[in-house]
């Protein structure tokens, strides 16, 4: 078993470059001009872990969304990271939504790649660890194989591949 190589398969978002994005698309919004005199506004909770958004209606609220992931990407935070809430009614004739910042792999999500990694039909094993996975096999070769296919074939959640032993 010393001999195996193995990574571990993990959702994780990086909250510097998630408040860094988050500050341009409050930048952005503050020079155009479709958005002057709106009551817009994006606020980042570390704690919670949830983005704000408040607009005027619902078509600037989608609009601000529309920024905020566009900033997030060119971030390299993938938009598949922000489950989005239901849109409220707010003050002052306002609608707000929360973004939460998705981290880590559900036991659901975590089963379907196991499963999927399964299917393959790589000898590999793939071992549920809390909020992360652990792939490991005798064969980097194998082990890079899994890795290019969750790529391209797992689209639900952001995934990052570390510990590449």
């Amino acid at each position: 078993m010393a001999n195996d190589s193995s990574f571990d398969i993990v959702s994780k978002i990086d909250l510097q470059e998630t408040d860094n994005a988050v500050n341009q698309a409050v930048k952005e919004i503050q020079t155009r001009f479709d958005f002057r005199g709106s009551k817009t506004e994006i606020t980042l909770s570390k704690e919670k872990k949830e983005i704000m958004i408040v607009s005027d209606d619902e078509y600037r609220l989608k609009m601000v969304i529309d920024i905020l992931e566009s900033k997030l990407i060119k971030r390299g935070i993938s938009g598949k990271a922000l489950s989005y809430g239901k849109i409220e009614p707010a003050a002052q004739i306002t609608v707000r939504q929360t973004a939460k910042l998705v981290e880590g792999i559900e036991q659901e999500k975590a089963k379907e790649i196991v499963k999927m990694v399964k299917e393959m039909g790589v000898k590999v094993n793939a071992i549920i660890q809390g909020d992360q996975l652990r792939v490991t096999g005798k064969s980097k070769d194998d082990l890079q194989a899994v890795m290019a296919a969750l790529r391209s074939g797992y689209t639900k959640i952001p995934l990052q591949f570390t510990n590449f032993k």
